[in-house]
């Protein structure tokens, strides 16, 4: 069974910095693109960063371009999300999830197509 799973979430100060982790289990990362998305309390979904399966090109939002690196270690099948200069706005529920297997990177929730179930930035001082 093909599984996301988030880790590194909790409270920072303002300025501060966080990574994320998105494990994958029951299936080889290799071919998948995937993505971050947050949720903060009372807005819609957004997408974050996203890193394709093929050439490993990378994507952000442009309120989190500088500050966010996404990368990914295929040997450890995991997807990073380095967060630098972390501001209260960013507070949120944060997901990884993937497209169907070859399917290009998107920002958009609804390309995607499995979900971790998130984990929690908190910044504030």
């Amino acid at each position: 069974q093909l599984q996301l799973v988030e880790s590194g979430g909790g409270l920072v100060q303002p300025g501060g910095s966080l990574r994320l982790s998105c494990a994958a289990s029951g299936f080889t990362l290799d071919y998948y693109a995937i993505g971050w998305f947050r949720q903060a309390p009372g807005k819609e979904r957004e997408g974050v960063s996203c890193i394709s399966s093929s050439d490993h090109s990378t994507y952000y939002a442009a309120s989190v371009k500088g500050r966010f690196t996404i990368s990914r270690d295929n040997a450890k099948n995991t997807v990073y999300l380095q967060m630098n200069d972390l501001k209260p706005e960013d507070t949120a529920v944060y997901y990884c999830a993937a497209p169907q297997l070859f399917r290009a990177c998107v920002l958009q929730s609804s390309g995607m197509e499995y979900w971790g179930k998130g984990t929690l930035v908190t910044v504030s001082s």
